[in-house]
Order: C-alpha cells, then sequence, then structure tokens
C-alpha cells in the first residue's frame, strides 16, 4: 500500500468579518495542522480510471471530494485519455463527517498533492492552490502546507505559527450542516477585522460556535467539560471541540478524567498541532 497522510485541523479562531455580494462569508482564522487524521492509499492505474474503493456510504461517487479532486486533475492536465493515467483510491477515515476538523477537504488536498507527484506532473503549489478552491474553501490551506492566517473565504493564506501544543479534542455525537450555520439569522457578521501583527496565541473566538451550540445543545455540554481545563473553543462549523495544553500528557489525563466522569462512550483524541503538512514537499 501506498498511505498518504491528510491531517485534520483546527480552527484556533474563527472571526466572521463581513459578506461579499454573492453571499459568502468573509472570515478571519487561523489554521493549524494536527498528527491525526485520515490516510488515503493511492495506486496508479494505467487505464484513465479513477475508482473509489471504498465509497462513503450514501455520497455518491461524482460528490465525493477524493474522486472530483482526482477527476479535476486529470481535466486540467488533458491527461483522462491522452496518458491513460487512472487512480484506485481507498480512504481510511478516522475523522467524524460534520466535524469541523477538514476531514473532507484534507483528503482532496492529499489525493491532489499525491498525484501531482505520482502521475509525475510537476505543477507549482500555485496551481495546485487554484485547483484546490475549486473544490473548497478549506481546501487551499492544506495544499498551502503550513499553519496559517486566513482571510477572505478562507484562500488568502499567510504563514502563522503558533504555539507548540498538544489538543484533546472530543467529537460529539451529532453532525453539523456548515451552511445551515452560516444561514442562521443570529449569526455574528461583523466581528472587527484584525491584522496579523496583531494575534497572539489564544486570540480571538469563534463566532460559530453559539449558533451551533443552539442547534445542538451536545456541542454545548461537551464544551462545558472541556472549559474545565482550558479556554475550549469549537473547531470550524462544529461539532468538534478542543482544547490546548502544554504536554502531551496532562491531555491524555483530561480525556480519562472526562471518559471517567461521562461514560467511555466520549469519542475524543489527543494530538499535537503540526506547523507543516506531512505532503508539504510534494509541491514547490
Amino acid at each position: 500500500m501506498n498511505l498518504y497522510p491528510a491531517p485534520a485541523k483546527l480552527n484556533l479562531f474563527l472571526h466572521v468579518v463581513g459578506r461579499r455580494p454573492d453571499g459568502y462569508h468573509l472570515l478571519q482564522s487561523v489554521f493549524r495542522f494536527l498528527d491525526y487524521g485520515d490516510s488515503l492509499d493511492i495506486q496508479v492505474r494505467q487505464d484513465g480510471e479513477i475508482r473509489l474503493l471504498s465509497p462513503l456510504p450514501g455520497i455518491a461517487p461524482e460528490q465525493d471530494l477524493c474522486w472530483r479532486a482526482a477527476r479535476l486533475l486529470q481535466a486540467h492536465c488533458g491527461c483522462h485519455r491522452s496518458c491513460l493515467l487512472g487512480a484506485d483510491i481507498r480512504l481510511i477515515k478516522r475523522l467524524p463527517l460534520g466535524g469541523g476538523l477538514g476531514g473532507g477537504s484534507s483528503d482532496a488536498a492529499t489525493v491532489l498533492l499525491a498525484l501531482n507527484r505520482l502521475w509525475r506532473l510537476d505543477l507549482p503549489r500555485s496551481t495546485l492552490r487554484e485547483l484546490a478552491l475549486r473544490l473548497g474553501a478549506d481546501v487551499p490551506v492544506f495544499v498551502f502546507g503550513h499553519s496559517a492566517f486566513a482571510e477572505g473565504i478562507g484562500e488568502i493564506l499567510t504563514p502563522w505559527t503558533p504555539a507548540p501544543a498538544s489538543y484533546l479534542v472530543l467529537i460529539p455525537p451529532v453532525q453539523v450542516s456548515t451552511p445551515c450555520i452560516f444561514a442562521d439569522p443570529g449569526l455574528t457578521r461583523n466581528t472587527p477585522s484584525v491584522k496579523i501583527a496583531g494575534l497572539l496565541n489564544g486570540y480571538g473566538h469563534n463566532d460559530l460556535e453559539p449558533i451551533a451550540c443552539a442547534q445542538h445543545p451536545v456541542v454545548a455540554d461537551y464544551l462545558v467539560w472541556l472549559k474545565a481545563y482550558g479556554d475550549a473553543r469549537m473547531t470550524g462549523s462544529g461539532a468538534c471541540v478542543f482544547v490546548a495544553f502544554s504536554e502531551r500528557a496532562l491531555a491524555v489525563a483530561a480525556l480519562a478524567r472526562i471518559r471517567g466522569e461521562h461514560g467511555d462512550q466520549v469519542e475524543g483524541f489527543v494530538a499535537d498541532g503540526l506547523d507543516q503538512h506531512p505532503l508539504h514537499a510534494f509541491a514547490d
């Protein structure tokens, strides 16, 4: 097997600072990768076919981000039938759907990066980022490959390195619909913008968090559990919540205590922050 990592991301904060005329929301955030995520086994085919060997339940192939990423790369390079290169893609899923950890976006970026090398395309990172944006607003940061301060709809990226940390991430038993969160009339859409020079570790909040908690009260419950250990926040549009620790052992102990208090069925994991994507070297 050729396994390629697709790391999770956290939004260390997420502010909605405005809205474009086309309805897209303008954001500011800090993305940080984790040393935990999905993996993809990708094998080159010589017949131009793209096959998903582990399709996600209820998701048609043409809607699957991995399949769409591979097809988009084929179309861009004109290689669907001319050079007859395809791929078998097997997704080993660890990240929850609707969790705010960027699982599908990370999977798509890993397909772009891995096939860029496996198909010997040698496309520059700038081109892969342009393709990534066509797949979704969160995909470009994974191709960008560094912890980053994000602006625009999430595609304007500036490298920014947070303090070293280990994170306890809890996974509430609910899937959150991102469109439903952004459509909520109670969403704050005018948080003041900040310059990157004003960023500090621990800065900000998540404007989507109150809406997600109102729509899914279990998210609020999980936040309460974590706030006993620090400045707990939701990532993305939820449902996952996290808190940072200075040492991994402290995060592991906190997860054990939470499970002792609330039951072993509480899903979660501990991961360290990564400042560079594991496949960063796959594009220049």
